[in-house]
């Protein structure tokens, strides 16, 4: 522990050394000088894998709450030790946004390198919010299934989140994903895919991208869903329908502003389960990581399974 004993609750401050390029690492000095001013103890969890710093919270007793310090990936590799399910009997996560997009942190009004005001939130009362969990029915990874607070998308989505390691190192963030969403248009490629929400039919055609959240935001900025709720109990479907690369050009565009759900090219709906199949292997990011090629998903929201200490 790095503070003397309190009665501030513990928690267990998990800093991914790669988020945001290496960002969290730079900026620890200035979050750990935040605590240690406030007598917040803690336990520092610094690991490479996600795998491993998930392993070494399992393994810590119940009542030590998690603050994560990175992007979507860093809080996504943590989610199967704090989604509870029923509510409020999983362990309690807050959230220091210092990696790449940081886009659930973003639409809860938390800003990267803000140390102050998301450590004056762990004061606020916890609110539970909704996570989502997807099963891989086909394709890479087929049985697995993950969890994850913010979202996914599949095709060209996807294969921007695969581009953005060909961006220059200097952008970063939103900087770093239009890089890469404009690269990629020029390999727009339209599969078939057919998509059941609720046991009924929602939309069966050409399309370049899905996208099913829980928050409103990816990529840094992107207003994919900004209707979404996390504590709604619904998951948001946008799916995109048969267009060429200047309409996806436009409607990336209007996505920036959150204005595109009523263009012609756009299906969007809320449900509590979704199925998607594709005709061919489409790429899936998961979180804003990639997860391989798959022809069919499941996902389905569970509702307030994750108690937020600072949202």
């Amino acid at each position: 522990m790095s503070a003397p004993e309190s009665s501030v609750p513990p928690l267990a401050v998990v800093l991914n050394p790669n988020a945001g390029g290496g960002l969290a690492t730079r900026e620890w000095p200035r979050l750990e000088a935040e605590l240690k001013r406030r007598g917040q103890p803690y336990e520092l969890i610094l690991e490479d894998s996600g795998e491993d710093a998930l392993a070494r919270i399992q393994a810590l007793p119940p009542q030590i709450g998690v603050l994560a310090v990175g992007g979507d990936g860093t809080v996504g590799a943590l989610l199967p030790a704090l989604v509870s399910v029923p509510k409020r009997q999983g362990r309690s996560l807050a959230i220091v946004p210092l990696g790449t997009g940081n886009d659930f942190a973003g639409m809860l009004g938390l800003k990267a390198g803000h140390f102050a005001e998301a450590l004056d939130r762990l004061a606020f009362a916890p609110r539970d919010v909704d996570a989502l969990e997807v099963r891989i029915l086909e394709g890479d990874g087929a049985g697995r299934t993950h969890v994850l607070l913010n979202g996914l998308g599949l095709g060209f989505d996807a294969a921007v989140t695969a581009n953005m390691t060909r961006a220059p190192a200097q952008f970063q963030g939103f900087a770093r994903y239009a890089w890469s969403a404009i690269a990629t248009v020029r390999e727009l490629h339209l599969s078939n895919v057919q998509i059941t929400l609720d046991g009924g039919a929602f939309y069966s055609g050409p399309s370049p991208i899905v996208a099913v959240m829980n928050g409103t935001r990816y990529g840094g900025g992107f207003q994919i869903s900004p209707q979404s709720s996390p504590r709604d109990g619904l998951l948001n479907v946008v799916a995109g329908g048969p267009m060429n690369r200047f309409q996806l050009v436009k409607l990336m565009l209007r996505v920036l502003r959150g204005t595109h759900l009523n263009q012609p090219q756009v299906r969007t709906a809320q449900g509590r389960e979704a199925v998607i199949r594709w005709d061919a292997p489409t790429p899936l990011h998961l979180d804003g990581d990639l997860h391989g090629q798959v022809t069919a998903i499941r996902v389905r929201v569970l509702e307030g399974a994750v108690r937020l200490l600072n949202g």
